[in-house]
């Protein structure tokens, strides 16, 4: 027998169902049932009373055809007594414990992109077009529900139309809190025509946009593109381009279908793909990939049609480098003044608007890796989604690392991901780091219980852990990048995971960045390392990696003058270095990316690097054919060592491409071979995959076929980034444990 549906039912709702066209697509569908009711936003979601027809069917039509940025975590529903209405209606938000959470930020629908350009629209032309299903989100919110009263929208009061449009069930802006035009929104200080003529002119436009400033230029002018590296004092690191839409992605590029997909994703990603000949070279130094984007916000669009426009009789620019506006070790700028104040000396004309920017974001960075997207930055388009750690628990907050740093911070089955805050290497990035940990809970209304930081005593962010006065667990580095990936899965159980980066603080105080660990539970263990190279100079062989190469020449015993000047150049400071590097008290490293700027240096690719992975992202890119150096390395227990590659390298000189290839081969077959020995007695088939070194498409494909050839099932980081970026995941989920554990005192 067929249950009768009650004759009222109330239905609460959890998950990203506010910001997203919700509350309306529920009022549409009601109605159209001919029930009655009504829907409201509250501190837990949304809730919906209904009666008067088929509630199971309603029930039915409301999960499979919600608004496509809506997601249902938690669904329930029980009977209750009928009530007074006549008609179904949406009712002001209900203040109750914050569980709900607010949607991303979304690039302009189709829908507001034809009203931006049809000139029968109120709409045309204005360059804050949006609706309930498009828009700024995240970066406008002060607090939840989210009510246009909470936003940065508050202070902008609708116009008689715009008001009629948000009551009017049948519109598709109706109930949306980000509703405005020309009459009563927010105002460029200046009109996309003079916008489009400065970046003509061959100039730099500073323009604020949804998440902060962006500085904007032609992408085909090299000498605009040389001025703004020497302004901006970024001399090497790549500059993404934006175009105006997909079909123009094969002007400046070679996309794959995956990377197709991904650039229209509603987020709008910048997206790394192979570069075609034509763009200025400055774009991205020595590199075939670069990132792309397409135009996500209305004035981005409105940038390319008024370029169309004022080119007359020359080329329209088709392409534009786009990038944060920032200081150099600051945080991206989104407040009015302070980009007047900052950016006169970089932007040719500076762009103002008048909403305010509640939370500043940068773009998210993606690529194509081990066959499926992967972050190298989250942000824009993807914060605050949570990730589901599969079960409840208590509530902390994790402050990250140094680098790439984000927060993390959980609540019942949910971790949530700051923004891209970035090094804290300046006062703003560190004030920015405090400002990201307040805003984050105060918007989820999370009271943490513990917390969790990196294992580095003199972070920062170690400090403002510190600084919380919570339990505090402290996470070594390259623990929380397995963690991450535990999270992520939610695996349970002990999980071995292979950390491949630059640099991460070792138990033992010692330079890590290749290591072979086990994480179970709250503790960690090391199963193995890479064998150990000096350091000489500490962090400064980071930047001039031919001491990387002088080191490895110095303890594999090929020392002679030729040797020394294809390194250093100068003889006498090359034995210094070569002295440092056989002291007994010099550093050692068991990094991998310090491996790749040995091997870069041996090769004659670079000597020195401004950037952090450059040498490792052209080694990357200069490879086609992996192959593999027969006794390129030694396995001795848990120690990796290769040195017979390096050595190979110093003693043949072959060509750069050749190099790469031999040594991303070998690379990846004495990785595979190290964990498969080491791991066999673990009783445990999956493997993470973390660390930096993991966005090296090559390097991952390679290693991903032995593993899997292996009976391994590899797991790499999808929902978070293998870099840094993931860390604060990791971190919080183990600080999660101590507390279910009893290992760390829950404390408020």
């Amino acid at each position: 027998m067929i249950p009768r549906s009650p004759a009222r039912a109330r239905i609460k709702i959890k998950g990203t169902v506010q910001g997203v066209g919700f509350r309306p697509y529920v009022f549409r569908l009601a109605r159209a049932l001919g029930l009655r009711g009504f829907v409201r936003n509250d501190g837990g979601g949304v809730t919906i009373e209904i009666e008067g027809g088929n509630i199971e069917f309603f029930k039915e039509k409301l999960v499979f055809g919600m608004p496509a940025g809506a997601r249902i975590d938690e669904f329930h529903m029980r009977s209750v007594p009928p009530g007074p209405e006549t008609g179904f209606r949406i009712v002001s938000s209900a203040s109750e414990e914050n569980c709900t959470r607010i949607g991303p930020d979304v690039a302009t629908c189709p829908e507001c992109l034809a009203d931006l350009f049809d000139p029968q629209s109120r709409f045309y032309l204005y360059p804050f077009t949006t609706c309930a299903s498009c828009g700024p989100r995240f970066t406008i919110t002060g607090a939840l529900p989210f009510d246009r009263r909470r936003t940065a929208m508050d202070s902008f009061e609708m116009c008689d139309a715009c008001a009629g449009e948000y009551a009017d069930p049948d519109n598709r802006r109706f109930h949306a809190q980000t509703l405005a035009c020309a009459v009563c929104g927010p105002r460029l200080s200046v009109g996309t025509p003079e916008i489009a003529k400065t970046i003509s002119d061959g100039g730099i436009v500073a323009l604020k946009g949804i998440g902060g400033f962006h500085l904007i230029c032609d992408a085909h002018r090299s000498e605009t593109i040389a001025r703004l590296r020497q302004q901006k004092i970024r001399e090497a690191k790549p500059f993404a381009v934006m175009v105006a839409n997909a079909n123009a992605l094969s002007c400046i590029a070679f996309p794959t279908e995956q990377e197709t997909r991904l650039v229209a994703h509603p987020a709008a990603p910048i997206v790394l793909m192979r570069s075609k000949p034509g763009l200025a070279p400055e774009i991205a130094p020595g590199l075939a990939r670069i990132g792309v984007f397409l135009a996500y916000a209305p004035v981005h669009h409105l940038l390319f049609y008024c370029l169309a426009a004022v080119a007359k009789n020359k080329e329209a620019v088709r392409a534009l480098v786009v990038t944060s506006a920032n200081l150099p070790g600051e945080p991206l700028i989104h407040e009015n003044d302070l980009a007047r104040h900052c950016l006169a000396d970089i932007a040719d004309l500076i762009v103002t608007h008048d909403r305010p920017i509640v939370t500043p974001v940068d773009d998210s960075v993606m690529a194509i890796v081990g066959g499926a997207p992967a972050f190298l930055r989250r942000a824009r388009g993807f914060v605050p989604e949570p990730i589901d750690l599969g079960d409840e628990g208590p509530s902390v907050i994790a402050f990250g690392a140094h680098k790439k740093t984000t927060i993390a911070v959980t609540r019942g089955r949910e971790a949530f991901i700051s923004q891209h805050i970035g090094d804290l290497d300046g006062p703003e990035a560190r004030r920015r780091h405090r400002e990201t940990a307040r805003h984050l809970l105060g918007l989820l209304d999370i009271k943490p219980e513990a917390a969790a930081c990196d294992l580095h005593p003199d972070f920062p962010s170690t400090r403002h852990a510190e600084e919380s006065r919570l339990p505090l667990l402290r996470v070594q580095h390259h623990a929380a990048h397995i963690a991450a990936v535990a999270a992520e899965y939610r695996l349970e159980g002990p999980l071995p995971g292979v950390v491949l980066d630059g640099y991460g603080y070792g138990d033992d105080g010692g330079a890590w960045g290749g290591e072979l660990m086990l994480v179970s539970g709250v503790g960690w263990r090391r199963i193995g390392h890479l064998a150990p190279l000096p350091l000489p100079g500490g962090d400064r062989a980071a930047r001039e990696i031919w001491r990387m190469g002088l080191a490895v020449a110095a303890i594999s015993g090929r020392l002679d003058d030729a040797i020394l000047r294809r390194l250093a150049g100068d003889i006498s400071l090359a034995r210094a270095v070569v002295r440092l590097s056989l002291e007994p008290g010099t550093m050692q490293t068991t990094s991998l990316g310090r491996l790749f700027d040995a091997a870069a240096a041996i090769l004659g690719l670079r000597l020195e690097q401004t950037e952090e992975a450059q040498a490792a992202m052209e080694l990357e890119d200069l490879t086609s054919a992996p192959s593999v150096l027969p006794d390129g390395y030694r396995l001795d227990g848990g120690t990796l060592d290769f040195l017979p590659l390096l050595a190979h390298l110093l003693d043949a000189r072959p060509g750069v491409a050749e190099g790469a290839d031999l040594f991303h081969g070998t690379v990846a077959a004495g990785l595979a071979e190290w964990i498969t020995r080491n791991g066999r007695s673990l009783g445990v088939k999956s493997i993470a995959l973390a660390g930096g070194c993991m966005a090296n498409r090559i390097l991952v494909e390679e290693l991903c076929r032995r593993l899997s050839a292996d009976g391994w099932t590899p797991l790499l980081s999808r929902q978070a980034p293998a870099n840094d970026g993931g860390l604060s995941l990791g971190q919080a989920l183990l600080a999660r444990r101590a507390v279910i554990s009893g290992i760390l005192p829950a404390g408020r």
